[in-house]
């Protein structure tokens, strides 16, 4: 890895960093090279930090743990994308907020293919799994790649149907590759990492918290031609990817549900704000044609 690159993941595995400051750090010096040698004060003033955590984070970048840990990435073939990087996904690249590294493991390829989010709620009904047999199978024929956040219930069953047909699929984490949510899915996520694409924003030892998912949802849609929603109650995390979907100009599509059902209550909405109505797998490639 190239002397700067190493530089920048530093900086980003600083917990009291975001984005916008590790941007005005590569402003303030482009090589990271002589950041130690300017003022405190003026440091802290760009990162709106202490004095004291600004130059904590400067000084990390040297420090034996941080080489220690680069160390375990290579050992786990943890590979690091940053925003800068040439195989960085270019329609991800377009959103109004990227992320300015994606921790990968398995085959970063799969993010230059055609993809479609899958998402919807976790307590996922019979009808919503039968949507999922209907969709997926012939999507993934086609050629499509699959994104979903490997959260119980859509993800889960999103990921396993588009390997189950011999397809592919990625899966966009809120927390760190080394610390996967949720547990019982473990076997799943080491299979993906192993034959398809685990992705994350985090530092592989991050814990998930629950902010993370929110925020994590603007990949999968930043990485989709379109998102498709299975099922979503009225207030729903599924309803924030089709929210994010839109700010980025990326296709948003709903299954229809009953008006009894809870978890129809969201695709139902979203269907009469204007998302495309899915009755089979032709709605989703007649709109992206």
């Amino acid at each position: 890895m190239e002397k700067w690159k190493k530089r920048l993941i530093a900086l980003h595995h600083c917990p009291y960093l975001n984005d916008s400051a590790i941007i005005n750090f590569i402003k303030m010096d482009p090589t990271l090279e002589t950041l130690q040698q300017y003022p405190p004060l003026e440091i802290s003033r760009l990162t709106s930090l202490s004095q004291d955590m600004a130059l904590a984070a400067i000084d990390y970048m040297n420090s034996p743990q941080f080489h220690r840990l680069l160390d375990i990435y290579q050992k786990e073939k943890i590979r690091m994308l940053t925003i800068f990087d040439e195989e960085y996904p270019l329609l991800l690249k377009e959103i109004y907020d990227p992320p300015l590294v994606l921790y990968t493991k398995g085959s970063t390829d799969l993010m230059k293919a055609r993809i479609l989010g899958v998402v919807g709620t976790r307590n996922m009904t019979e009808n919503g799994r039968l949507s999922l047999q209907k969709l997926v199978p012939p999507l993934v024929k086609e050629g499509f790649v699959t994104v979903s956040g490997l959260a119980k219930g859509v993800d889960t069953v999103a990921h396993r149907l588009t390997m189950e047909h011999k397809g592919s699929t990625i899966a966009v984490l809120g927390s760190g590759l080394m610390k996967i949510y949720p547990k019982e899915n473990q076997k799943l996520a080491d299979y993906i990492a192993a034959e398809h694409l685990l992705i994350s924003e985090y530092p592989p030892f991050t814990s998930p918290q629950k902010w993370h998912f929110p925020k994590r949802n603007r990949i999968i849609s930043g990485l989709s031609e379109g998102v498709i929603i299975i099922e979503a109650k009225e207030k729903s995390g599924s309803l924030i990817t089709a929210d994010q979907a839109l700010e980025q100009s990326r296709d948003v599509f709903a299954v229809p549900g009953s008006i009894v059902e809870p978890t129809a209550t969201g695709t139902n909405s979203l269907i009469q704000q204007g998302a495309t109505l899915v009755m089979s797998h032709h709605d989703i490639l007649n709109e992206l044609r």
